[in-house]
């Protein structure tokens, strides 16, 4: 009998590999107004807690910067139009995600990255095998907050007592502690197995294949 039926996936650096998209995206905003450019370990560090807060460390002076919002804008612009580019699940994970559809696992993905952004991804990569993606929108509150995994769970049909959650980051971690769920962490992703074990996640896997394992 199976432990789980439902696995809610963190987005970037769990199932995508999303990061010299994001550093294209935040240098191009960067460099419209003459800001000192980042690059991709730095960028590494900043995301996992929304847009706004990406730009907000990527800039001099943060939000108290007299272009923050400016700036933020012409991020969201040009990712909208260039996520894509360079994009791509990470390894193992379009065979993980097959075998859990084949196992009649529902599936879903929750993340801070904004609403259009996460569900133009999901149409792009995982259409076949995850129904309900959510991300950040003014509708419902963003990760550690537990409401869009609460919300991802109701549009599965799903029991909470039967669901996991899989990440790579701190946010992760925090948001399934808070929804109730055992936190899987993919230590592919942008933090990686010291660091996820350091922040307590439950379960640490190095490869997507692995998930298999636990939730079975």
């Amino acid at each position: 009998m199976k432990k789980y039926d439902t696995v809610i996936f963190d987005l970037d650096g769990t199932l995508l590999d999303t990061l010299e998209d994001l550093t294209d995206s935040v240098n191009f905003a960067l460099n419209l107004y003459g800001f000192p450019l980042r690059n991709i370990d730095e960028i590494r560090q900043f995301v996992g807690n929304g847009v706004a807060r990406l730009i907000e460390l990527s800039i001099p002076c943060g939000i108290d910067n007299s272009n923050y919002k400016k700036c933020l804008e012409d991020f969201r612009e040009h990712y909208s139009k260039n996520m894509q580019n360079k994009t791509a699940p990470y390894e193992g994970i379009m065979e993980l995600l097959k075998q859990l559809s084949n196992k009649n696992y529902k599936n879903a993905i929750v993340s801070n990255k904004f609403d259009t952004a996460v569900k133009g991804l999901n149409e792009l990569y995982f259409k076949r095998y995850i129904k309900v993606a959510i991300g950040e929108s003014e509708n419902i509150s963003k990760k550690p907050a537990p409401d869009a995994v609460f919300r991802a769970l109701k549009e599965l049909d799903s029991n909470i007592e039967y669901a996991i959650y899989v990440g790579d980051s701190e946010v992760d971690i925090m948001t399934a502690k808070n929804s109730g769920l055992k936190c899987i962490g993919a230590a592919w992703g942008f933090r990686g197995r010291e660091f996820l074990n350091k922040k307590g996640a439950d379960f640490i896997i190095d490869k997507p294949e692995e998930l298999l394992k636990i939730i079975e």
